[in-house]
């Protein structure tokens, strides 16, 4: 984690578009500013205003039974799609800005749901509330103001990174969201979002995010361009180039994807050294294995979970709601990083959660998540996500996580026993090595699921 960069960035969108204690949506008007508060209405669904404005903007029903309706009513709006990009306005990246308050000081009702039982914040209702925030975002930038409803589906393609850069989360104090376009492709978009919490009177830095999203015709099935972003300051300058410098980070390590390209020859001899390291000394023979001191199998480190995935965790477009993707799959990675390290585990870093199917409702989801790599306190999680059909038993995979955490003392060595399982403990090395600085885990570190 770096926390240095992450609290720079935090301070540059400060200078960008400075942000007032409430929440406060940019727009072309800047006279005209709503307010939105993330909360828990009196009923079993998850409901919060984000949710809410998502629902008015694309026409989505609250009952179940009318999204067949609803879906239809959509068809209609492909007249309001542009045909190509320099026929939409450019757009600043202010009028995307959008600052969040999720009020657990203020109004201690809402905490229950973001309570663990150590008193600290779910990381996890954390993720749901960044995905909603990311779309409603891009559907700020894409915004016309002649249609009551937006012609695009606007989806979460991939999450680039999620850095922790504060080292106490309280149940107990005010959190706020803030967060923008920062780049923009033909129908992608990049969004950095930051979290802050309220300690003696000032709002300070928690986490950075970055999100890319996609941008869909009405009927999701096709892409939709997006409206250009123009620059007003160096520091805008910076963050687009940033988002391009991201960009080619991304195709640069899916290119070098261990499914597409055989390990470096360092990563063979790292490889290797693990296998020898496994040879009974007793025996002379490859077949024979035995474990160093103070090492577990990787095949041993495993956990697994199932869901049925309810209308209830639908989004906007009736497919399962991928902040709740998200949020399971880091509760199984946090169980898993417990059970493996013996002590409780804390998160570090979120990265490259690529979406590559979207969830239907009524299916079966299957989580799969196991160590794959650790150093010293560091935990490298893997979750793998598949589903199937309750009439279909063929399982297609919808997502993979990486999450990073640190325990509260040194963990044992992981190792592979097998060539899959040795890609998977290079692929987590690699991912652990992305992180741009060690952090040292201090007594108030206080994010937990």
């Amino acid at each position: 984690m770096d926390i240095e960069r992450c609290k720079r960035l935090c301070t540059l969108s400060k200078g960008l578009l400075a942000p007032s204690r409430g929440l406060t949506q940019g727009s072309q008007n800047p006279e005209k500013q709503r307010v939105f508060h993330i909360h828990e209405a009196c009923s079993p669904i998850h409901v919060n205003h984000v949710r809410d404005k998502l629902r008015e903007i694309v026409g989505a029903s609250t009952n179940w039974r009318d999204h067949v309706k609803a879906m239809e009513e959509r068809k209609l709006l492909h007249s309001f799609l542009a045909t190509s990009q320099k026929g939409l306005p450019p757009r600043r990246m202010k009028d995307s800005y959008i600052e969040v308050l999720l009020p657990l000081g203020s109004q201690p009702e809402l905490r229950e749901k973001y309570l663990t039982v150590q008193n600290t914040v779910r990381f996890g209702r954390i993720l749901e509330d960044l995905d909603s925030l990311g779309v409603l975002i891009c559907y700020m930038h894409n915004k016309i103001h002649s249609a009551k409803m937006s012609p695009l589906s606007i989806v979460t393609a991939l999450v680039d990174r999620i850095d922790m850069c504060k080292k106490c989360l309280s149940p107990e104090q005010d959190i706020k969201f803030s967060g923008h376009v920062s780049w923009v492709g033909k129908t992608s978009m990049e969004v950095k979002m930051h979290m802050f919490q309220l300690h003696d009177n000032e709002f300070s830095p928690v986490l950075d995010a970055t999100f890319v999203m996609v941008a869909r015709d009405s009927e999701n099935k096709g892409p939709a361009f997006v409206n250009p972003l123009t620059l007003e300051s160096p520091e805008e300058e910076e963050l687009f180039r940033q988002g391009e410098l991201n960009k080619g980070t991304r195709v640069a390590f899916s290119s070098m994807s261990l499914l597409k390209m055989a390990p470096t020859a360092e990563e063979r001899t790292t490889i290797h050294e693990m296998f020898l390291n496994t040879l009974d000394p007793k025996t002379i023979s490859f077949r024979s294995r035995v474990l160093p001191p103070n090492a577990v199998w990787m095949e041993n480190s495993k956990l697994k979970s199932l869901d049925i995935c309810h209308p209830q965790e639908r989004n906007i477009f009736n497919r399962i709601f991928g902040g709740f993707l998200m949020r399971r799959a880091y509760e199984l990675g946090w169980a898993t990083a417990c059970n493996f390290g013996g002590s409780r585990p804390f998160i570090v870093t979120v990265d490259d959660i690529m979406f590559q199917k979207p969830v239907e409702v009524g299916s079966l989801l299957f989580l799969s998540s196991q160590v794959c790599f650790t150093q010293g306190n560091y935990i490298q999680v893997r979750v793998h996500s598949e589903v199937a059909s309750l009439q279909d038993k063929e399982h297609m995979t919808t997502n993979v996580f990486h999450f990073t955490f640190m325990s509260e003392k040194e963990v044992p060595l992981v190792f592979p026993r097998t060539y899959g399982e040795s890609m998977l403990y290079l692929d987590g090395q690699r991912h652990f090595n992305s992180i741009s600085a060690p952090v040292t885990l201090k007594k108030d570190y206080l994010i937990k699921p």
